[in-house]
């Protein structure tokens, strides 16, 4: 009988110990991910030169006519051995290449040449705590993608119109070219199609701040705007939080600030505008699961498959009538960007429509004579009177 009794201790216990590992599944793989040294005396991967062809993932040889895209890929480094991963480490950059570049770069890539940094990414541990550590984690990838915009800037030259796309990560560190590179200068500001911050935070105070001279996407027939959401099941209270609390971004001037409390921009994908609406799946245009695909092959994408809401300022979404839109059961999945754009369709119609409303009002306004200077001083000459001349004199 006393074997029997320790025989059902034993299975309580290892069922117990089943059942905690489960609820605290995410808390013990991010203490799988910690690279175990402070960010002070970490040895950060090589900057990489803007300059090279191979610290991009896609440039093209000659600068083309019409828009160029600068689009800023998400996360693909969980962590465990560094803080910020290389840009050539095989794994990511596999990642990089086979899921986000198909799936959340090919909605843009056909409206104009497609620029697609390699860049430093702050590994996904960085993401799942407020460690100053990974902040400044964040800090040297943002600083990567500034650089590249940069350079971005000078390989297309002085005219050309572009679309800045970021998802996840990228669409942080997107944000932050939009306030710092973008937004100040009104050369640069006036060549800018749309921004679109996909699945990252964008604070309202920052519509009154830092991004007042580009303003939220109101309307489907707004440029030179901001278009950001960050969506979520309705019934997915774990992410919601983490999306309205836990959450940061990039901070005017440089580092990064929390969302909460702050209010978050949301503009439906569905409806390409910045409304409570909820709009219903029949008017879904489709997502697609393009994993795999390589540049210029073009996913069957899956129409009608969610509604969508803004609410709170998060984009509440159904699950999709498809499997393969659902959501993959990975550990740390809320802080993940999935395998799959559930507005891929959505996201290409909205930026061909903006990009087609922007290309007149652009090239009328490089017709109209340059704006007269500011006004010269002339120094007075002094005058100096010549007198009557006298007859005989």
């Amino acid at each position: 009988m006393a074997i029997w009794t320790i025989a059902a201790a034993v299975v309580g216990f290892l069922l117990l110990l089943a059942v905690a590992s489960w609820i605290l599944r995410d808390q013990i793989y991010q203490s799988f991910l910690d690279p175990g040294e402070p960010y002070q005396t970490y040895a950060v991967p090589p900057l990489p030169d803007y300059s090279l062809q191979s610290s991009w993932y896609a440039r093209p040889a000659e600068a083309a006519s019409g828009a160029a895209i600068f689009f800023v890929h998400g996360t693909t480094y969980p962590g465990g051995r560094e803080w910020n991963a290389a840009i050539d480490a095989e794994s990511p950059s596999n990642r990089v290449i086979e899921e986000q570049l198909p799936n959340f770069a090919a909605p843009f890539s056909e409206l104009g040449a497609l620029y697609a940094p390699r860049y430093r990414q702050a590994a996904l541990y960085t993401f799942m705590n407020r460690r100053e550590d990974g902040v400044a984690a964040r800090i040297t990838a943002a600083g990567d993608v500034r650089a590249a915009f940069a350079e971005f800037l000078a390989l297309i030259g002085d005219e050309t119109p572009f679309i800045i796309a970021g998802v996840g990560q990228g669409g942080m560190h997107a944000l932050a070219v939009t306030i710092e590179d973008v937004a100040p200068y009104p050369d640069i500001r006036r060549r800018l199609v749309t921004a679109y911050i996909m699945e990252n935070q964008v604070p309202l105070d920052l519509l009154a701040g830092a991004l007042a001279g580009i303003p939220a996407c109101e309307t489907p027939d707004d440029i030179r705007c901001v278009f950001s959401y960050v969506s979520s099941l309705s019934d997915n209270h774990a992410r919601i939080r983490i999306l309205t609390e836990v959450g940061m971004v990039w901070a005017p001037g440089g580092g990064f600030s929390f969302v909460e409390g702050r209010g978050l921009l949301c503009v439906n994908p569905i409806l390409g505008a910045r409304t409570t609406d909820y709009a219903p799946a029949r008017l879904h245009r489709g997502g697609a699961q393009a994993s795999g695909f390589r540049e210029g092959a073009n996913p069957a994408a899956l129409p009608a498959q969610t509604g969508a809401q803004c609410l709170d300022g998060v984009l509440m979404t159904e699950l999709p009538r498809s499997r393969s839109l659902h959501r993959p059961g990975r550990l740390a999945e809320n802080y993940r960007l999935p395998p799959f754009n559930l507005f891929y369709e959505d996201l290409r119609a909205d930026a061909a429509h903006r990009l087609e409303r922007f290309m007149p009002v652009f090239a009328a306004e490089n017709e109209l004579a340059p704006p007269l200077g500011q006004p010269e001083e002339v120094e007075e000459t002094p005058f100096i009177p010549i007198p009557d001349r006298v007859d005989g004199g």
